[in-house]
């Protein structure tokens, strides 16, 4: 289920990582000394390979939790946070193919 999750969240992506719109702090990229996305795509890949790797990190969480290697409290942390990513990304995909079918039903 996590890969067929990541490899979906990878095809809405595209490719590069970039920095994305807003950082946990809420402070803008420039404010921070980040580089800001030069467009669209490139924010929407940001989020999406952010989303990834908070997937990645909760599998490996989860798998050291079971070698006995990590606390249940570190693989709670990691499995929400990843969770919340994926609920942010699925909320934004829906937004797309929303506006994407509003914009094709418009007149020409």
């Amino acid at each position: 289920m996590i890969t067929s999750a990541l490899s979906a969240l990878h095809k809405i992506g595209g490719g590069g990582l970039s920095e994305t719109l807003t950082t946990r702090s809420g402070s803008t990229p420039a404010a921070s000394g980040a580089v800001a996305p030069k467009s669209f795509g490139e924010a929407l890949a940001g989020v999406a390979n952010d989303a990834i790797g908070a997937l990645k990190g909760a599998e490996t969480m989860s798998t050291q939790a079971l070698q006995g290697k990590a606390d249940t409290r570190e693989v709670v942390d990691a499995v929400m946070n990843a969770e919340q990513s994926l609920q942010a990304a699925i909320a934004i995909r829906d937004k797309i193919v929303s506006s994407y079918l509003e914009i094709s039903r418009m007149q020409i």
